[in-house]
């Protein structure tokens, strides 16, 4: 059994990506897709500059990371019976690490994808998503258990701007 996501990224501005986030499934009915945050990255670039570009659409395989700064600081913020590991991308090109995380704008990103449970627009100013905590602690034990559980996780990104 398979846990899917995808991200359709729809505005893509000067300093940051704006997206949607779907759990994808199916019923009797067929295809689903459950809507489950807001996201935010960098800025698309045709040359990758270091810590300010998005990574490209595509498919990829996620895993637990269970090593590295940003694993140790969400184990002290949320504990040990919440936080099993980072939610880390593999195998996307000209990137490592690129990881699903908290944070409001793109400077909170190098490349990883932010959630949030709302957001603001990215034309005239930066672009922001807001309560990202709250959004990280709903989306992302169903996902751990997933990938916990022996599923393959993997997502789906869509470039739509």
């Amino acid at each position: 059994m398979a846990y899917e996501l995808k991200l359709i990224r729809f505005s893509s501005g000067k300093e940051s990506t704006l997206g949607l986030l779907f759990h994808t499934g199916a019923d009797a009915k067929g295809v689903t897709h459950e809507f489950l945050c807001y996201t935010l990255e960098d800025e698309f670039r045709e040359v990758k500059k270091m810590h300010e570009t998005r990574i490209p659409a595509g498919k990829y395989r996620i895993t637990l990371r269970k090593e590295g700064g940003f694993h140790a600081k969400t184990l002290a913020k949320y504990g040990a019976g919440f936080h099993k590991g980072m939610l880390w991308l593999r195998d996307v090109p000209g990137f490592e690490y690129i990881l699903i995380h908290t944070g409001n704008d793109d400077t909170h990103s190098s490349g990883c994808i932010l959630v949030g449970n709302s957001s603001e627009q990215n034309i005239t100013k930066r672009g922001f998503i807001g309560a990202s905590g709250d959004a990280y602690k709903r989306i992302y034990p169903p996902i751990a258990a997933a990938l916990e559980a022996g599923q393959d996780v993997s997502i789906s990104i869509v470039d739509l701007a």
